[in-house]
């Protein structure tokens, strides 16, 4: 047992090493807009992000990003970040200049560039999506005269087409119409995927639920259980993004990994979970948190913040019943054998208690 132990713990310790910071940057935005043979384009990242785009912007390797390393890297950001945005006006390609680099509310990074054209441009491809991490989103606003339409773009979706000048009412419906053919989702949808991907591979949660269930619960205890979990979550989760609340990431992120290092214990010695709701509703006031620094760490715009908030919230409650979906059967049936029911449960609580223990060192000690 001892031996089964050592090789869970360590097979813990290496995946937390990999994957301890759970919450890094996934999501940008862009206004873009068209005025006559020239486009005006405002991008924001999370600064993380942009880090990943421009490696010596945090030029003193501090872990932060200052106002005079923004200025000293606006070269790198152009070529990097902004002729990274192929904007084409009938398939010729458009000049492209800087007009500004900044740091901005909310741990962004504003790069604002305008893109010269012989007419007026009619596309736009993000090939940056290719450069950032896997799963992230674009949130995209398109201003074309009074016509405005709002995208999410993925590097699987990276293409915004712009109606032509004087293309008539066709043209102008479509352009009103969110969710033409072959378009990228509309915001709403946008934000429920990125919701969805956030919890699906949010390592961090999917073991705090999973430590959930290694005791034997009923059904209808765990629904309380997992109810709790959900209100404490969705409390916190618009307290942040609607900037009422934000305790610092630096708090937030260990005591997430604390809380799975908690349940994990608890779990070990455990035999019946009904009353485990009085746990989860505290510690998914802290989840809340975590899910909101996915939406916060870019500036939203105003009007698209409610949109978002509904999208991502429901985007992980749909991951989370995916979840529980999965564990509860393959916990039914784990729990027919002897050895797992008196051992195998105890040592997986305890791969889960070296999981966030790992996992809170790191993020402490992480810039």
């Amino acid at each position: 047992m001892r031996r089964a132990l050592a090789i869970l713990v360590a097979i813990a310790v290496a995946f937390a090493t990999r994957s301890g910071r759970a919450h890094t940057a996934g999501l940008s935005t862009g206004e873009y807009t068209r005025h006559g043979p020239r486009l005006d384009a405002s991008l924001v990242f999370a600064r993380g992000e942009v880090a990943r785009l421009v490696p010596i912007l945090d030029a003193n390797r501090d872990g932060h990003v200052s106002p005079a390393e923004v200025h000293d890297a606006r070269g790198t950001l152009r070529a990097k970040v902004l002729e990274r945005v192929v904007v084409t006006a009938r398939g010729t390609p458009c000049s492209v200049s800087l007009r500004d680099a900044a740091i901005v509310e909310g741990d962004g990074l504003l790069v604002a560039g305008r893109w010269d054209c012989g007419g007026p441009p009619d596309r736009i491809e993000l090939v940056l999506l290719d450069d950032v991490t896997r799963g992230h989103r674009h949130v995209a606003r398109v201003v074309v005269l009074d016509l405005t339409q709002d995208r999410v773009l993925s590097a699987e979706s990276r293409v915004l087409e712009l109606a032509p000048p004087g293309a008539g009412e066709e043209a102008n419906a479509s352009a009103r119409d969110p969710t033409p053919a072959g378009s990228p989702p509309t915001s709403l949808l946008g934000f429920v995927a990125l919701g969805l991907e956030h919890i699906l591979t949010g390592w961090d949660h999917l073991l705090f639920l999973f430590a959930l269930v290694l005791v034997p619960t009923r059904l209808r205890a765990l629904a309380l259980v997992v109810t709790a979990f959900t209100v404490a979550h969705s409390i916190t989760l618009a307290l942040a993004t609607l900037s009422v609340w934000t305790p610092s990431p630096r708090i937030v992120e260990p005591m997430i990994a604390l809380s799975i290092a908690y349940v994990g214990v608890e779990s070990v010695y455990l035999r019946e979970g009904s009353s485990r709701w009085r746990v989860t509703f505290p510690f998914g006031l802290v989840h809340g948190f975590g899910f909101a620094g996915a939406l916060r760490e870019v500036a939203l715009a105003p009007d698209v913040v409610p949109r978002a908030l509904f999208g991502f919230n429901l985007g992980v409650e749909i991951g989370q019943i995916v979840a529980l979906a999965a564990a509860l059967p393959l916990m039914t049936l784990l729990r027919r054998s002897t050895w797992f029911a008196t051992r195998g449960a105890r040592l997986l609580a305890g791969a889960i208690t070296g999981v966030g223990l790992v996992f809170c060192v790191y993020r402490i000690a992480s810039p």
